[in-house]
């Protein structure tokens, strides 16, 4: 398959499910006057709207003005009303497959040859669906943004039981990966200072370690501390990803005393380890853009010209996956033990047979052991095993594996306590990870992982089965 026979391919996926696979059919197309015919009369009220948007007689700001009507009418709306219109939105504005065929079919017989260019252009000009258009002059007005992100937001959890609107949210996600590139993003320092309305926003969005009080977001917001989010020009009071960094002396093994209000300010002057101990996404609506990498980034280059001394960045992130995951493979990390290890376990456990439901029941009440004791060795081991070699797909099965490893981190250290919390001990009997970003190495590991081998420390590959 060549570069753009690959284009094709993912241009139909992402914009209807309903050409996936369809050149040369018409199905679309002869199913839409029965499905007009079944409309109510407050739906063709509605589809009536919509067109007059998109109607090209009228201009860009007439079309932004009457989307801003509809935008106005869809707030006071009923969840059938917005159901409704989803599904106009997606059903009816769709490409014309007759048109999408003809052009891949002359797309195809024109691979190669002189005029592949023109048959190339002539594609992309059919792929453009009214839809599109019609999502664009929602933007168009001030708070159009806002509007579409709140409707993918509330659209994302009825795609599992109504498949006929995964061509809206393919749209969306298409749409919004190109108007919030890293590019037209601004990257600002929230502090102290800044004005109550945004800091406001850090409590409401945090996602990794709940903001408690005025007390504790002080603290996170204190001399030794930074926090930076991306912003849109067109959201300028909504942080759309925001990162928590500590800066110390050394990588810390532990959240409470990053989160302890009463502790002082670390010295600036000793700074060498830049600690990212909380990443948020703030907007639901933009699941599947991605710019955390580029966020991480950006950060450490804005960290190392404020503290030249600074040579480690580092997570301390939670494992959010690791319990449940372990509780469906319990019996497998059993048999991957060597016998002299088991026969401690089981030692220390009652000499009862080592089954995994003692192993999980054990576990359930291990808050007071030690790392070294045999059962916190071996949470320790299956948290090394689940970081360092579970793949799904080629990816990592943890979500926060995924994201930082996808950045080019590496797994670097495991925390045997390091979060004490409910949520903590919820997802990972309160073990956290530190990921390494050596920024030597950040390619090189991306390609480790691309070939499915996780990146990890010597610490881990030893401590893994």
């Amino acid at each position: 398959m060549n570069v753009a026979t690959s284009w094709l391919a993912r241009s139909v996926s992402q914009l209807s499910p309903r050409l996936r696979g369809v050149v040369g059919a018409t199905s679309a197309a002869v199913a839409k006057p029965a499905r007009d015919a079944a409309l109510t009369r407050e739906q063709r009220r509605v589809l009536k709207t919509l067109q007059a948007i998109v109607d090209p007689q009228v201009s860009e700001v007439e079309g932004g003005r009457r989307a801003r009507t509809v935008a106005a009418w869809y707030a006071a709306a009923t969840p059938e009303q917005r159901r409704d219109t989803w599904l106009l939105m997606s059903e009816q504005f769709a490409p014309d497959a007759k048109k999408v065929a003809a052009a891949r079919d002359q797309y195809d017989s024109a691979i190669g040859t002189p005029e592949e260019g023109q048959a190339e252009i002539r594609l992309r000009k059919a792929l453009v669906s009214p839809r599109t258009r019609l999502l664009q002059r929602f933007s168009a007005f001030p708070e159009g943004m806002r509007f579409l992100l709140d409707l993918r937001a509330e659209l994302l959890p009825q795609l599992k039981g109504e498949k006929r609107l995964l061509a809206l949210d393919a749209e969306l996600e298409n749409l919004f990966s190109t108007w919030f590139d890293v590019g037209f993003l601004e990257l600002r320092r929230m502090s102290w200072d800044s004005p109550a309305s945004l800091i406001e926003k850090l409590i409401k969005y945090e996602a990794v370690h709940d903001i408690r009080s005025w007390a504790d977001l002080k603290n996170r917001l204190d001399s030794d501390r930074r926090c930076y989010g991306f912003f849109h020009p067109r959201l300028p009071d909504e942080p759309l990803i925001f990162v928590e960094v500590a800066l110390l002396g050394e990588m810390p093994g532990s959240i409470a005393p990053l989160l302890d209000e009463t502790a002082a300010a670390s010295d600036l002057s000793k700074a060498t380890t830049a600690i990212f101990y909380s990443i948020s996404n703030t907007q639901t609506g933009l699941r599947g853009v991605s710019f955390g990498d580029s966020l991480i980034k950006r950060v450490v280059e804005t960290l190392r010209a404020e503290f030249p001394k600074l040579k480690t960045f580092v997570t301390l992130s939670p494992i959010p996956g690791f319990r449940g995951w372990l509780g469906r493979h319990a019996g497998a990390m059993l048999e991957r033990m060597e016998r002299r290890a088991r026969t401690e376990l089981q030692r220390s456990l009652g000499g009862e047979a080592l089954t995994a439901e003692l192993f999980l029941a054990a576990a359930d009440n291990a808050r007071e052991l030690e790392a070294g004791s045999p059962l916190g060795h071996l949470l320790l081991q299956c948290a090394a095993h689940y970081l360092g070699q579970e793949l799904q797909e080629g990816k990592p099965v943890d979500p926060v594996a995924r994201f930082h490893l996808g950045n080019g981190a590496r797994v670097e250290r495991l925390n045997w306590a390091g979060d004490g919390s409910p949520k903590g001990w919820k997802q990972s009997y309160g073990i956290m990870v530190n990921y390494l970003y050596d920024l030597k190495r950040l390619d090189k590991h991306r390609v480790q992982l691309g070939q499915g081998k996780i990146p990890v420390s010597g610490e881990i590959a030893k401590l893994a089965f």
